[in-house]
This record gives structure tokens, C-alpha cells and sequence, in this order.
């Protein structure tokens, strides 16, 4: 099997010959070769110059025997587009932000296709040049996670006044998350028509939430993304950074796949899965600690091992629990990848 035919085939939870591989964040972040290019183009420059952004997509492979690449860009492209203005400096700056439903009156609904057209060219390049063999991912924020971005103004955890917003005026955050929710769709469906096999929904700060409020504010806009794109050609993918107690809700947003973070084992999150939805096998993604990436080679290759046996190779996409982080060492990487690639438990098509 190729790295696109064990991505569709993980996806449907069937047979592969090994759990496909490739990690979150995997596009910039560690690589010199990334380094050396964004010394000579600023971060939005390389998010929306499509060769660029391409570039930085394809490096990973040239590198590691990843199944597929994911497309370089940032979720706050989806803001942007609404009409915030949004420097990097190199962290998120928001010349103003959304705290009121005045404020949401100020945000467009933008012609993606015009607004975002460089990603749809920088994802044209990108399958032109993997061919058929690679799994090609997009992605983009959830609408909650865009939102605590949109109204706080940056990526400090917590987001309070996300969360003063969200409780003091709850109908006016609903609106808020509605017109996000439509943009994203309107964007990810753009995507799927550049080829993508597959996109993930990242709801980095759903997890913060309290079990009510993540079934009213996150969970039904997400299941209304993919309810939008089934059908559509590609899978759908939802991530939750801190899933463990929101593992019923998000199983039931339809997703095709749920990534899962490292602070739940995967054995574990399975069974619960299977208990919200049936007893029926959905695909998950993840979730080794990206931290253990720093530990030796051995360290890594055995807690792999466990990982894959734990789920015996089926249904799985092999990844880290979160993001790369930036100066994670390359052998670790290497390490990683190469452990699932090599899995003993890898069997011959039956």
C-alpha cells in the first residue's frame, strides 16, 4: 500500500498494511530547511504565497517516510478573510477584535474562492506534486476555537473574555459562532475541490470547556461543518485538545475520524468511543506525547510499540497527541516515524 491508500483505507477503519503516519504541526515548525526559508519571508507571506506555502508542505516528506503531507497555512486565515486584521509578530496581534454583536456585524462573509484562493492554488501544487501517492490534509480552526481567538485577541489560554462573552450574552455568541461556522464550510468545501483526501477541525481550546457548555457551543457548530461536507470526497477529521470528557459529543458530530490528545490512553478512549456509539469502530488519530519526542530512540521506539498494539494496527493514523513543538530534535522525529513504518504487528493482506 502507498501512503494514500493506507490513509483512505485507515480512514474506513479497514485493512492496512501499517497505521498510516504523519504529525500535526509536521509542516515548518522543526525543520532547518523551514528556518532558513522564514529568514527570508515573513510568516503571511509563506501562508499565502502558494509556492511557498508548498514548499514548506512537501519538506517534511523529502525527509521522513510520512503517509501524508498537511497543508501549510494557520487557521487565522479563516478571520482574516471575515475582515480582521491580523499581523503576526511574531505572535497573533488583532487590530481590533469581536466583543460585542456590533462587533459581529463588522465581520463578512467572504467569496472564499476570491478571499482564500491562494490556498486552494498552494493545495493545487502540492497533489500535482505527491501524485497519487500521498494523502493530501487540509484544515482549518473549529468555529469555537476561531472564536476564542476573534474575541480574546490572542492565543493565551484561558480566554476569558471568550468565556465572559460566551455566558454573558449567550444568543450573541450562537450568532457569532454561526457565521463562523458558515465561512468554514464555505472554506473547507473550497479545499475538498482542490483535492484534498482529507481535513482536520482543530478545537485546540474546546477542551477548556465544562461538559454543557461544549455540547452547546462546540460540538453541534462542528457536527454542522461536517454534516455541510458530507459526501463532498474527502474525510473529515475533529481534534480536541483535551477530548477525554467531551469523548461522547464529539463522536457524535459525524466526524469520520477523532484525533485524540495524549492525556487519555488510546485503548482507553476507544472503548469509550465504541460505548457513545454503539459498539461501532471510529478511526482515531494520535497520541503520542509530541514531549516524548525528546526522550532517547529506544524510549520512543518501545512506547510506539505499545501504541499500535494497543490498537492492533486498525482504524488508527498514527500521530502525536499535539503539535510538533519547535525545537523538537530530529532524531526524535525520525525515531517516531521510523517505529511505525517498522511495526512488527504489521500483517500481509489476508
Amino acid at each position: 500500500m502507498n501512503g494514500l491508500d493506507r490513509f483512505r483505507a485507515a480512514c474506513r477503519a479497514e485493512f492496512v498494511d501499517r497505521p498510516p503516519v504523519w504529525m500535526m504541526r509536521q509542516a515548518g515548525r522543526t525543520l532547518p530547511e523551514y528556518r532558513a526559508l522564514k529568514e527570508l519571508h515573513s510568516f503571511w507571506d509563506m501562508c499565502r504565497t502558494p509556492e511557498l506555502a508548498a514548499e514548506v508542505t512537501l519538506q517534511p516528506l523529502r525527509r521522513f517516510p510520512l503517509d501524508a503531507a498537511i497543508l501549510f497555512s494557520d487557521i487565522l486565515v479563516v478571520p482574516a478573510a471575515m475582515g480582521m486584521e491580523i499581523e503576526f509578530l511574531p505572535a497573533p496581534s488583532f487590530a481590533w477584535t469581536v466583543r460585542s454583536r456590533s462587533d459581529i456585524g463588522r465581520l463578512t462573509f467572504p467569496d472564499v474562492g476570491s478571499s482564500l484562493k491562494y490556498v486552494a492554488d498552494a493545495l493545487g501544487v502540492i497533489r500535482r506534486d505527491v501524485g497519487d501517492t500521498h494523502a493530501v490534509l487540509g484544515f482549518s480552526g473549529a468555529p469555537y476555537t476561531l472564536a476564542c481567538y476573534m474575541v480574546d485577541g490572542t492565543g493565551a489560554k484561558g480566554f476569558t473574555k471568550t468565556r465572559a462573552f460566551m455566558h454573558s450574552d449567550p444568543e450573541g455568541f450562537h450568532q457569532l459562532l454561526d457565521r463562523i461556522a458558515r465561512v468554514v464550510a464555505d472554506y473547507l468545501r473550497m479545499q475538498v475541490e482542490a483535492g484534498v483526501t482529507a481535513f482536520q477541525l482543530f478545537d485546540t481550546w474546546a477542551g477548556d470547556l465544562a461538559a454543557a457548555e461544549f455540547k452547546e457551543f462546540a460540538a453541534p457548530y462542528v457536527a454542522r461543518v461536517v454534516e455541510s461536507l458530507a459526501g463532498a470526497g474527502a474525510f473529515s477529521i475533529y481534534y480536541v485538545n483535551g477530548i477525554a470528557p467531551h469523548i461522547a459529543p464529539a463522536a457524535a458530530t459525524g466526524a469520520d475520524v477523532l484525533g485524540i490528545d495524549w492525556r487519555i490512553e488510546l485503548a482507553d478512549a476507544r472503548s469509550r468511543i465504541a460505548a457513545a456509539m454503539g459498539g461501532r469502530l471510529l478511526p482515531v488519530q494520535g497520541n503520542l506525547d509530541p514531549a516524548l519526542l525528546f526522550g532517547s530512540p529506544a524510549l520512543i521506539r518501545d512506547k510506539v510499540k505499545r501504541l499500535l498494539d494497543s490498537t492492533g494496527g486498525r482504524g488508527h493514523i498514527a500521530n502525536l497527541g499535539h503539535g510538533l513543538m519547535p525545537d523538537t530534535p530530529l532524531a526524535g522525529i525520525e525515531a517516531f516515524v521510523d517505529a511505525v513504518t517498522t511495526w512488527p504487528g504489521a500483517k500481509e493482506a489476508p
